[in-house]
């Protein structure tokens, strides 16, 4: 028999194999080491301590007001303040912790103010962080499973039972009031968490505790202040509180600009119109932070200042007096008539500078005939001097007879004779028939025939007794054209968020356009009518209202200005469309009117010495009360006005009043007496202003800079 054949193994064959391949990726991958250490490894080092940079900007004070002489009407004043810098990625239960150590020395409030201020939605979401794995289990995947993030959440949080809420106690409501601020902080910007009421106590404690609250630190703050109180307040305007901070509605705008959620922005007034000279520069700090969020190092890029001062044309002591001459007088003429005026509730009063538009003075006050227990007799509702908008009645005959020189149907002193005309079915008049008059004593006793008649001759008819007018086509656009020019039924321009343009009729029957004629057909603010007669005192200029006269820096002294940053110039906005010749007519008319025997004001003014002129009004107007059963019943009122300026030669202050609703045909004067008291008024200032030898902010300015030139020129 031969041996069999030993069978060989394959196994060291397969080992070897193995192990080559095992070599192979060894290899490999002490090359792929060796190429990322002497190829990448500066890069990945410089991704191991890679760095963020993020910068901040920190809010300052707002820039102040102050009026023309220099005094101040808006301040900043200084207050404690607890603010909150996150740093980044921190989590929602990190908050929570914060908020609960953060409880044990501040309140957010007393119990009533906790309940405004802590919402379902915020003990919801307090309990969902306590309770999360609970609340989740209350959504299956298939029901989260199309929604978004956001979706999601809030379906949690409605699976959250109102009996579970109830169950928060309230001594949580403090804890759950600082998470919700603490949540509207952005990574490294400083939140304020509180900065009102707060007492010494807490400002102490939560200082000597800032190494247990990350974040959170304790700083200065300011508010509003109002040397003034709540004079000229209408105008100043408000601003939004740390709470409400920026609105929603322009959200995106303000973070564009660098506002913070809750800075406080200017929400009315002038607050509002110059809110970016007022709100200053933002220090500007750039956090340098690792990939753990750790802050490695700061710089401040800018430092911040205060916003830019505002000098006002404002003269706040002429202003606190009109404000008391418009309330007295408004009080005294409802004692009067008390049945006859329980429809008088307002008077509105426009005093400015007719050569540059600077506004001295806006009253405005409202008698409050529904106060309760402790509410005021008389409020300010100043800001009606730009938004409420009544029939003129005569103040406006000025333009009537400029326009109808111009147009030519009326020639300087041709005499027509007033007396009753019989319009189509109806008899217009004047309050009396009053004789001969021509374009001068037309204005001096104001005659409604005479500018009847001009609007006859304006849209092409002549006069006859019962005969239907039918003007040409154009009359009335003719006749807002040129009382367009005068700033009646246009917008004056006035530095304000917002004004009214007065309400303009459409399409009016001929006879109603007579009735325009007479400021009986459209109706305009108190600023319009101020504007109106600026621009005849000021030869034709149609000059913008303002109240802001320069804007200035922020000075480090108490109550001081700084350096004129910019001047506010007068702003020319048309010249009308009138000759000068006739202009100098309606001036005259005008003077007569409160200078002459038989003029409708010169009982009022023939005692004064500073030569006034101007044109008194009366407008019919009604109201429409309600009785007790609901009947609707038309009483007649009148709408009592008046403009003016003066001195008439050379023209300082122009003014307007508008008194609505005052009982009708009662004999009442308190539309001459008010413009009377503020004239008056204006003038004993200015001459106690000379004898001291006080000036105005820019005079004493210019007196300055020429001082300084002379010591130059020695």
């Amino acid at each position: 028999m031969g041996k069999s054949k030993k069978k060989k193994s394959h196994l060291p064959l397969r080992m070897n194999i193995l192990f080559f391949v095992i070599f192979l990726l060894f290899a490999s991958l002490i090359l792929q080491l060796g190429v990322v250490q002497i190829l990448y490894g500066e890069d990945a080092q410089e991704e191991i301590n890679r760095t963020e940079n993020t910068t901040i900007h920190t809010p300052v004070p707002r820039g102040k007001m102050f009026d023309r002489f220099g005094r101040v009407i808006v301040d900043n004043e200084p207050l404690y303040s607890i603010t909150y810098t996150p740093p980044k990625g921190v989590q929602p239960m990190d908050r929570l912790k914060l908020a609960e150590d953060l409880a044990e020395f501040i309140s957010m409030g007393e119990e009533e103010e906790l309940k405004k201020i802590v919402r379902e939605r915020d003990l919801k979401e307090y309990f969902y962080l306590l309770n999360e794995e609970e609340v989740r289990e209350r959504v299956s995947q298939e029901e989260s499973e199309d929604l978004s993030g956001g979706e999601e959440y809030q379906l949690l949080l409605d699976r959250i039972t109102e009996e579970e809420v109830e169950s928060i106690p309230f001594e949580k409501y403090q804890v759950i009031a600082i998470k919700k601020e603490l949540d509207q902080a952005s990574a490294l910007a400083p939140h304020i968490i509180k900065n009102d009421e707060i007492t010494i106590e807490e400002y102490a404690s939560v200082a000597e505790h800032l190494n247990q609250l990350p974040g959170i630190n304790v700083t200065s703050d300011w508010n509003r202040k109002y040397p003034y109180e709540g004079t000229f307040r209408n105008y100043i305007g408000t601003i939004t509180t740390a709470e409400q901070g920026i609105p929603r509605a322009n959200q995106d705008y303000y973070l564009s600009l660098d506002y913070s959620r809750n800075d406080r922005v200017g929400k009315s007034g002038l607050e509002e119109k110059y809110e970016s000279i007022l709100r200053g520069s933002k220090e500007k700090i750039r956090y340098e932070t690792d990939k753990k969020n750790n802050i490695v190092n700061t710089e401040v890029v800018r430092e911040g200042s205060r916003g830019d001062d505002l000098v006002l044309s404002i003269d706040i002591e002429l202003q606190q007096q009109v404000d008391e001459i418009v309330k007295k007088r408004l009080k005294e003429e409802i004692a009067r008539q008390p049945y006859k005026n329980r429809f008088l509730e307002d008077a509105m009063v426009v005093m400015m500078d007719p050569n540059t538009g600077e506004v001295l003075a806006v009253s405005g006050m409202y008698y409050n005939r529904d106060r309760e227990s402790g509410e005021p007799e008389v409020v300010d509702h100043s800001y009606k001097a730009i938004q409420a908008q009544h029939l003129p009645g005569s103040t406006v005959k000025g333009a009537t007879v400029l326009m109808a020189l111009q147009e030519g149907v009326m020639q300087p002193g041709e005499s027509i004779y007033d007396r009753k005309l019989y319009v189509s079915d109806t008899v217009k008049g004047s309050y009396r028939n009053l004789g001969p008059v021509n374009d001068i004593t037309a204005l001096q006793k104001s005659s409604n025939v005479y500018m009847f008649l001009a609007g006859y001759r304006i849209g092409g008819e002549t006069y006859v007794p019962r005969k239907p007018i039918d003007f040409k086509s154009g009359t009335y656009n003719k006749f807002l054209y040129n009382f367009n020019q005068f700033g009646l039924g246009v917008p004056t321009g006035i530095d304000m968020p917002s004004e009214a343009t007065g309400v303009i009729g459409e399409k009016p029957i001929p006879g109603t356009q007579l009735d325009f004629l007479i400021g009986q057909y459209n109706s305009y603010t108190t600023m319009q009518l101020a504007q109106y007669v600026s621009t005849i005192a000021n030869d034709g200029y149609r000059i913008r209202p303002h109240l802001v006269k320069e804007i200035r820096e922020p000075s480090n002294e108490m109550e001081q200005l700084g350096s004129v940053k910019e001047n506010v110039n007068t702003d020319v906005l048309n010249r009308i469309d009138m000759e000068e010749k006739y202009i100098d007519r309606v001036k005259l008319g005008f003077q007569y009117a409160f200078q002459r025997q038989g003029g409708t004001a010169y009982s009022t003014f023939k005692d004064v010495d500073y030569r006034p002129a101007g044109k008194t009004g009366t407008a019919q107007n009604f109201m429409f009360p309600k009785d007790s059963n609901g009947n609707t019943t038309k009483i007649e009122t009148e709408n009592l006005t008046m403009v003016g300026y003066a001195p008439h030669d050379k023209p300082e202050v122009a003014f307007s009043v508008v008194v609505p609703h005052v009982g009708k045909q009662i004999g009442s004067s308190i539309n001459k007496d008010i413009s009377k008291d503020i004239l008056d008024a204006y003038f004993e200032l200015k001459k106690e202003r000379s004898e001291k030898g006080i000036e105005d902010v820019e005079e004493n300015l210019n007196e300055e800079e020429n001082e300084a030139s002379d010591n130059n020129e020695e």
